[in-house]
């Protein structure tokens, strides 16, 4: 079987890392000329994405950047701690929370692929993608086509495959404007190892400290979305609404982004609609691309590393495209849904807080991620 994978990013990588250890023929067509996909914004990978990193044998790849968190603090708008537990699976250094820039994360997968000799194009554009039952062919802006058995939309947010296939499927504004920023000369008061979020009056608010003491924090507020195409350092405006409302705190938020100074960024919270198709023909959407959630859960990453194992073990497990597409999508859309429903209903109240994971994940779960488990050993959810 032959797979194109549009899109380098996380979920493009990782689906083709899962593809290839199921001993499928897989390239994966991403449209920058070089790993991007930094814009400066960190991200935490919980323990389910570690544990969908060790069914991808990629463990070890993973942990050799970032860093390790362990422990979850809450704060209220005093700045008074209100708890202290431990995150997820910390007693398992492989299971551990790990927080890393995104683009560091995105170019660790594409060096594990390129090292297991997995074609990576780089540039090429996508255009259009020609269906058929046959096959599923792919054109480029370059002028030229590759032809697959099955086509994975792993593009994200603003899928070009979901736009050409499904254009009635769109983004949404999920009711707050995202701040990221890391800061190098503020000291932040916490533990090593620990991440904390704080429940401020007007905000919520989380933060960080590296090894090397730099500090990675986020703001999530209400309010109207950015006008289309802000995504770089924030105008000052922005930055100026997001002080005001935290200076109203006794909390550290407020020094933090004052001492970010221009090495921060400003987004819109952004979700896909439950219910809308993953697959059509040979086509099957992965990640964000399928199921995109606001951050407020922080889980987008390690629900594209699920969906990277669970695919790459239906396409293994099972006799063709479409079978085992329909078998992924019946594991992994009633998980993701509710990540995107859960994660919408905090960034839709700005003073939510994200909470830790249960220590003991669910025995679903760890069968669907396990690589020698197949699915049909996996009784999918209720319902599915």
């Amino acid at each position: 079987m032959r797979v194109l994978v549009i899109g380098g990013g996380i979920a493009g990588t990782a689906t083709a890392l899962g593809l290839h250890k199921a001993g499928l023929d897989v390239t994966v067509f991403e449209a920058h000329p070089d790993t991007a996909e930094d814009i400066g914004a960190f991200l935490t990978l919980a323990s389910n994405g570690m544990r969908a990193l060790a069914g991808l044998g990629a463990t070890h790849a993973v942990t050799a950047v970032g860093f390790p968190l362990t422990s979850l603090r809450l704060l209220d708008s005093r700045g008074t701690e209100t708890a202290h537990t431990p995150l997820g699976e910390s007693a398992d250094p492989a299971l551990r929370y790990r927080c890393l820039r995104r683009g560091e994360l995105n170019a660790t997968l594409q060096g594990e692929a390129l090292r297991r000799g997995v074609p990576l194009r780089h540039g090429v554009r996508l255009e259009s993608v020609a269906d058929g039952p046959d096959g599923v062919t792919a054109r480029f802006a370059d002028g030229t086509t590759a032809t697959g058995d099955l086509l994975v939309g792993a593009d994200g947010l603003r899928s070009t495959v979901r736009r050409l296939l499904l254009p009635k499927v769109r983004p949404r504004y999920a009711g707050q404007r995202v701040h990221y920023g890391c800061t190098r000369t503020a000291p932040a008061p916490g533990p090593d190892g620990s991440i904390t979020m704080v429940r401020g009056s007007a905000t919520a608010f989380g933060y960080t400290v590296s090894p090397a003491g730099e500090t990675y924090w986020f703001a999530r507020e209400g309010g109207d979305p950015l006008p289309a195409g802000t995504a770089a350092a924030p105008p000052a405006a922005a930055r100026e609404r997001l002080l005001t409302l935290l200076r109203a705190d006794a909390t550290p938020a407020a020094g933090l982004v004052e001492a970010a100074g221009d090495a921060a960024l400003v987004t819109n919270a952004t979700e896909l609609p439950p219910g809308a198709p993953w697959r059509t023909g040979r086509v099957v959407l992965v990640g964000d691309a399928a199921h995109a959630a606001s951050p407020a859960t922080g889980q987008g990453a390690s629900m594209a590393l699920e969906d990277a194992v669970v695919l790459a073990k239906a396409l293994r497990d099972l006799p063709d495209p479409a079978t085992a597409c329909a078998e992924y999508e019946r594991h992994r859309r009633p998980r993701a849904e509710r990540n995107v429903t859960v994660s919408g209903a905090l960034s839709r109240n700005a003073t939510g807080t994200v909470t830790a994971r249960p220590a003991e994940p669910d025995a679903r779960l760890l069968r669907q991620l396990a690589w020698d488990t197949p699915l049909s050993a996996v009784p999918p959810e209720p319902g599915a």
